[in-house]
């Protein structure tokens, strides 16, 4: 089944992330599952979203909270049974919710099988599925670093060679020039969809090609030589034809430091690779020259820019996901907005200035009811390898003290999206009845799913609004893109246009009011108001010049 003749779904659609450690326990573990996931299911259907993508259920160590998959074939006894995940499939599937698996075929655990077998005997085949090296003048083979700091080779004492992981030394990168690695990743993904599973969100996806030379990186950490890679285009359009295509699978590439140009290949509407792409650059503007271990405010204007960039570069030529959170990335309205005294209001700005763009938006766990960062102030409160990886080195190094440190990590942490998700103000938030893996933000009396959900003006049902509109305006999924307000410093102000259709949404994300002059050539007498985050939005007369209070959001729909 060839891309095209799925759209109808996916590109009007909106997503829902869960990490399953932290979305729902269903008993006292302290560590959420696949029955969880099911009690929640009517929730999920209330706020209207049509698929969930899964962060990884499989069998692994968790040194990377499940990005270190030790087998493909089976479920993590963490979180149920293969039985728990067929009842998800078609309870989901009764709902009318699509589910999307999330495969990470870049690397496996070094607990794999596979590796296994390549270390405990140097004539096993799995050797050559992944990637060794010997020394190099009694050194690393080069000087290659890893994401989560430090080298990126790990020295095997039993053989004396190197073998690559660009992330956790337990996360050891795969071979993909071996054509028996190619044939492993079909067999996993064509294993998943045969048990009805609707598509696949696919990790780092564009590391997976490196180039063959490895060779010493004089300008960067590496990444050069092994990001969009010399073959991976080749290596996804075979995937794609021999199992995407044929189970009707849709996929989403995780593209680490990619570019515009390789995403508009890897998203092409012939569906010859990916039906879309992750890209973050939007989320490094508060990595002050590129440094994500330091706090700075974010720069506005450039935020902008990558947005213009992006909407422009895929319209009518690839497919992008849009988003704000993950598990990755620390709440949005912490990061961007304000989560104190405007919480509400610049959680349902945010949302809006994002869901009112051409993609496929997806929401993160918690997000829907404007979930904020934990604000840890201990070290011991933290689980995540690459926080704790950062910390030592940063602080050893003399680079920050701790209590930098610490402020940093409350900011850049991957943990402060990880938190458990807050369903009530019952103890430890309704998310366990034991202890939870990682401590609950504080806030979960004021801020939870039940409030939510029984409050009309809540963020829930912002978020409800916005996924029913992206149905039932054309313009959102297919009109064109124009940055209206490109230099003002307060203002994120765009038009989206599709024939005699326009769609004009303006958001403040800053505190003070402030005042802007559309200059668009359409009478705003005949527009009307679709959607505002300030309970009087409708009774404000429309003109060129509009006034915005604190984080406000006007979405205005224009007929010519």
């Amino acid at each position: 089944m060839q891309q095209n003749k799925q759209i109808d779904w996916w590109k009007s659609a909106t997503i829902y992330q869960i990490y399953p450690k932290s979305f729902c326990d269903s008993g006292a573990k302290g560590v959420g599952d696949i029955q969880g996931i099911i009690s929640k299911l009517g929730y999920l259907n209330l706020l209207g979203v049509e698929a969930i993508w899964l962060t990884p259920i499989y069998p692994s160590p968790m040194v990377d909270n499940g990005y270190d998959i030790s087998d493909y074939y089976a479920i993590n006894p963490d979180f149920g049974t293969m039985a728990d995940f067929d009842e998800l499939l078609e309870k989901s599937h009764a709902l009318g919710i699509k589910i999307i698996m999330d495969i990470v075929v870049n690397h496996t655990s070094t607990q794999h099988a596979w590796f296994q077998s390549a270390i405990s005997d140097p004539d096993s085949v799995y050797r050559d599925y992944y990637i060794w090296k010997d020394l190099v003048n009694g050194q690393e083979p080069n000087n290659w670093q890893s994401k989560f700091g430090g080298s990126a080779w790990e020295l095997e004492p039993n053989s004396g060679q190197y073998y690559l992981h660009l992330f956790a030394k337990q996360q050891a990168d795969l071979n993909w020039e071996n054509p028996q690695v190619r044939q492993e990743v079909k067999n996993v993904i064509r294993y998943w969809a045969k048990k009805g599973v609707d598509g696949f969100r696919l990790d780092v996806i564009n590391l997976i090609s490196k180039d063959q030379t490895f060779s010493d990186d004089e300008q960067g950490d590496g990444r050069r030589f092994y990001t969009d890679g010399p073959r991976v285009h080749e290596y996804l359009q075979d995937l794609s034809a021999d199992v995407f295509q044929k189970y009707g699978c849709v996929t989403v590439g995780e593209m680490s430091s990619t570019t515009l140009e390789h995403c508009q290949r890897y998203s092409s509407l012939e569906g010859k690779e990916l039906s879309m792409v992750f890209n973050f650059h939007h989320l490094k503007v508060d990595y002050p020259d590129g440094e994500k271990w330091a706090l700075a405010p974010f720069d506005f204007i450039a935020l902008k820019q990558i947005f213009d960039k992006w909407q422009k570069g895929l319209h009518q030529k690839g497919w992008g996901a849009l988003f704000w959170c993950n598990h990755d990335q620390p709440r949005i309205v912490s990061r961007l907005g304000d989560d104190g005294q405007y919480r509400v209001k610049s959680a349902k700005m945010l949302a809006a200035a994002l869901h009112m763009m051409q993609g496929t938006p997806y929401i993160y766990q918690g997000e829907e009811i404007g979930m904020t960062n934990p604000g840890y102030s201990r070290i011991g409160q933290y689980q995540d390898v690459e926080s704790l990886t950062m910390y030592q080195l940063l602080v050893e190094q003399g680079v920050v003290s701790k209590k930098e440190m610490l402020a940093i990590l409350a900011q850049k942490s991957r943990d402060n999206s990880r938190t458990p998700m807050q369903w009530s103000s019952e103890k430890n938030a309704g998310f366990t009845q034991g202890r939870p893996w990682l401590d609950v933000a504080e806030n979960y009396t004021q801020i939870n799913a039940n409030l939510a959900v029984d409050d009309p003006d809540s963020v829930f049902y912002f978020y409800q609004t916005l996924i029913q509109l992206r149905k039932q305006f054309p313009v959102i999924t297919d009109g064109d893109y124009t940055d209206l307000l490109p230099d003002d410093k307060a203002v994120f102000a765009y038009q989206r246009r599709l024939g005699d259709l326009r769609l004009i949404c303006l958001n403040n994300f800053y505190q003070p009011e402030t005042s802007v002059q559309l200059e668009v050539d359409c009478d705003l007498s005949q527009a009307t108001y679709l959607l505002g985050n300030y309970a009087d939005i409708g009774s404000k007369p429309l003109s060129h010049n509009i006034v915005l209070r604190a984080y406000e959001s006007r979405v205005i729909l224009i007929e010519s």
